[in-house]
């Protein structure tokens, strides 16, 4: 009995011994070169028909303004529904952005839409429906009549003009260049055979495109997507209206704004083909914002601390 014990604890002893013993050579992890950071989706280039292509030889200016709201307009549709549809940015610092501190959109092109849901409704307050969009779906929400309004730093151009109607000029933009702090940037003519990030189809794209100097397009969905890339190193530059750039360069100190002004931007609100009474109404609601002083309130909250002062761009009508 004795000695089977003994064969037992000899026995369970080896087992030990031969599960703590080597399982072989160990292999060696692979290696580990640099590790690229993950660049945003749908990077492209340039376009291949770029929204500011073509002679802008059309006459850009909006119909005259015409208040009220008569029976069977495209207003009292929108009244009738309850909800005024607008397609709007999040990712635009200053403009359209949504706030993560309180979950609300905000920005000068928020406040825009405010004052139309106003005019329509008495008080935009549960009469917006808000629909965030890439600037690459601009024409197609508006097209397809999924929205009812977009304000989305949208340039007037005659380009677009063939496909979408809009509203006289609410804000007037440039195209500058945003790069790294002591980069040696100094505007556009320093990005020659450098890459230059703008987003899909957008005028600021077209003019990188166009540019003497040559830069290589870099296209992405969002302005977002461009600040991310600069900050990655995955592109050398973002190009693009001044007040855009303004909020960049607002986000992240290491950024700054430089060289001229190379293009001049009208802003409007852009509406479905068609619906001249929309654009009408529309054109009234921004004379107000000019003439009462809620256009001036708003610049001076969200853009005159980062550009300045400025006031309401003059406007004529067709």
């Amino acid at each position: 009995m004795r000695r089977n014990k003994i064969a037992a604890v000899l026995a369970a002893v080896a087992l030990l011994v031969t599960g703590c013993g080597s399982a072989g050579t160990p292999v060696d992890p692979a290696p580990v070169g640099t590790v690229q950071a993950p660049q945003p989706a749908n990077v492209g280039g340039a376009d291949k028909v770029s929204a500011g292509s073509g002679a802008d030889d059309c006459d850009t200016r909006s119909l005259a303004p015409s208040p009220g709201i008569p029976s069977g307009s495209t207003m009292a549709a929108i009244r009738q529904r309850g909800r005024l549809i607008a397609g709007v940015d999040q990712t635009t610092y200053l403009f359209g952005f949504l706030n993560p501190a309180n979950g609300n959109l905000e920005g000068f092109d928020i406040e825009m839409v405010k004052q139309i849901a106003t005019a329509i409704f008495g008080s935009w307050e549960g009469h917006v429906q808000w629909t965030t969009i890439p600037s690459s779906q601009r024409e197609n929400v508006l097209r397809t009549h999924a929205v009812d309004i977009v304000v989305r730093t949208y340039s007037i151009t005659c380009a677009r003009l063939k496909d979408v109607d809009f509203s006289a000029t609410y804000y007037l933009a440039g195209q500058r260049v945003l790069a790294a702090r002591n980069s040696g940037i100094t505007g556009m003519a320093d990005l020659g055979a450098k890459k230059v990030c703008a987003t899909k189809t957008s005028t600021s794209l077209a003019a990188i495109q166009n540019a003497p100097s040559r830069p290589i397009p870099v296209s992405v969905n969002n302005w977002s997507d461009c600040l991310v890339m600069l900050q990655q190193g995955q592109v050398d530059a973002i190009s693009t209206d001044d007040v855009i750039l303004a909020g960049m360069a607002k986000q992240d100190p290491n950024l700054e704004v430089v060289g001229d002004r190379f293009t001049e931007e009208h802003y409007g609100v852009g509406i479905p083909k068609g619906q001249e009474d929309m654009v009408r109404f529309v054109n009234s609601v921004l004379e107000s914002v000019r003439g009462d002083g809620v256009w001036q309130q708003n610049y001076n909250t969200w853009i005159a601390p980062v550009l300045g002062p400025a006031g309401p761009p003059p406007v004529s009508y067709q």
